[in-house]
């Protein structure tokens, strides 16, 4: 007896949780209308974002930007081959000097341990001259560099917010449907409230 009136209990319950996810997949596919659009907004991976979404799908058939896409992108990326290039050698360089005066303190001879030591310091010198000059255009390339992406955000947003609006206007949500599942959600929670 306990296994049938179980039984009839779940074949009850499926029937009933099979209506009510038809109403409530009917109120979620009936909050937007007009759910079909031309214009496509994805993300081609899952670490693009939107605003890349909507520009790179903007700019897909457009050559001479996607050109400017591909010369900007190329800038950048030889900005920071040159900067890794100089950091390196001016790395190298410090590290040496710093080598050299501690192993020429090392010199146990006193007139040889000062002539190298005087050496090293005057070599160490005119390497910095030319490193001031250096670091300013080094300066001069980091400022263009974040110009240039400043620039090139400014330029995306532009392009792709009548995209997003739009996307926005084929849309539109409609707030009687949110309504109406408010009021299953409602209904749901007083059910919940007056069960002992």
């Amino acid at each position: 007896m306990k296994k049938i009136l179980f039984s009839s209990i779940l074949a009850l319950s499926l029937i009933s949780c099979s209506k009510v996810k038809s109403e409530n997949d009917d109120l979620v596919e009936n909050a937007a209308e007009n759910t079909t659009s031309s214009i496509p907004i994805k993300r081609l991976k899952n670490t693009q974002t939107m605003l890349d979404a909507v520009y790179y799908e903007k700019i897909k058939n457009n050559e001479s930007l996607k050109n400017l896409d591909k010369r900007f992108f190329s800038l950048q990326e030889d900005s920071r081959k040159i900067k890794d290039l100089y950091n390196d050698i001016l790395s190298k360089s410090e590290e040496y000097y710093f080598d050299a005066e501690y192993q020429a303190k090392g010199i146990k001879d006193s007139t040889l341990r000062k002539e190298i030591i005087n050496l090293v310091k005057n070599s160490s010198e005119k390497y910095e001259i030319k490193v001031k000059k250096l670091e300013e255009i080094k300066h001069q390339v980091d400022i263009n560099y974040y110009k240039l992406y400043s620039f090139y955000n400014a330029f995306k947003i532009k392009k792709t917010l009548p995209e997003i609006e739009k996307y926005q206007n084929a849309h539109p949500l409609k707030t009687d449907s949110l309504n109406n599942f408010i009021n299953k959600q409602n209904q749901l929670l007083n059910e919940l409230k007056n069960l002992k």
